[in-house]
């Protein structure tokens, strides 16, 4: 062997073993290095590949509102039990209570219902379905003037019945009405200013007169209610 040739061996010898050690370097990086053996906190985030962190694997609350890209959660991957009632739906829902207390407030007190126009309406207690609105099914307790007989219907959302529905009223059966006559809405005949006569309907369901100054009971007809 050349002098040259023994010069070269140990050179090649070292270069060869620093090969090996490089190589083993990387395989023993390669298998000893993973997740678990990463420090907390030791990798900033603009280190790690987009999608390299899956969503399940970061803990709730790590990622602020101010966080998200606009657009980037939809209603669907929202839980609709964690989000608050809306103010104006509080309202909405309160209306739509009040309507349906109403309502059952309405049928509670209603009495001979009946279906007008596709709506289910009717009566309340003490009175009683007749010609298309609800008859006070007694007379007044007191005996009062024409005026204020009329003026008494109002106040209840009503009126004094005319003379002639008064006549077909008191046929019906169970329905009797107050001795001495009762007032209707018909005026008979006028004799000065203010000074006036009336038709009044007896229990017997005969027409007769009297003047408005006179006390009579009455019956209110109320419109129905739905």
């Amino acid at each position: 062997m050349s002098r040259g040739m023994r010069r070269q061996l140990p050179a090649l010898a070292i270069a060869g073993l620093a090969l090996v050690a490089a190589l083993s370097g990387t395989v023993y990086a390669a298998a000893k290095i993973n997740g678990r053996t990463i420090k907390v906190k030791s990798l900033p985030g603009n280190r790690l590949a987009l999608g390299s962190v899956p969503g399940n694997r970061l803990k709730p609350g790590t990622i602020g509102a101010g966080q998200l890209a606009p657009g980037s959660i939809t209603g669907i991957q929202i839980d609709a039990s964690t989000l608050g009632q809306v103010p104006s739906a509080v309202y909405a829902e309160t209306a739509q209570a009040a309507r349906d207390a109403e309502t059952a407030v309405n049928a509670a007190n209603a009495q001979n219902a009946q279906t007008v126009n596709g709506y289910q309406v009717g009566c309340e207690v003490g009175t009683l379905p007749f010609a298309g609105a609800c008859w006070q099914a007694e007379a007044s307790s007191s005996a009062l003037n024409a005026p204020a007989a009329a003026a008494a219907c109002a106040g209840q959302g009503g009126e004094l019945p005319d003379a002639l529905s008064l006549v077909a009223f008191s046929q019906q059966p169970s329905v009797s009405l107050a001795g001495g006559g009762e007032w209707s809405t018909d005026v008979a005949s006028f004799t000065t200013l203010n000074a006036y006569s009336l038709a009044i309907v007896s229990p017997t369901g005969e027409v007769d007169t009297a003047v408005s100054t006179a006390t009579k009971k009455f019956r209110c007809v109320l419109p129905l209610i739905g």
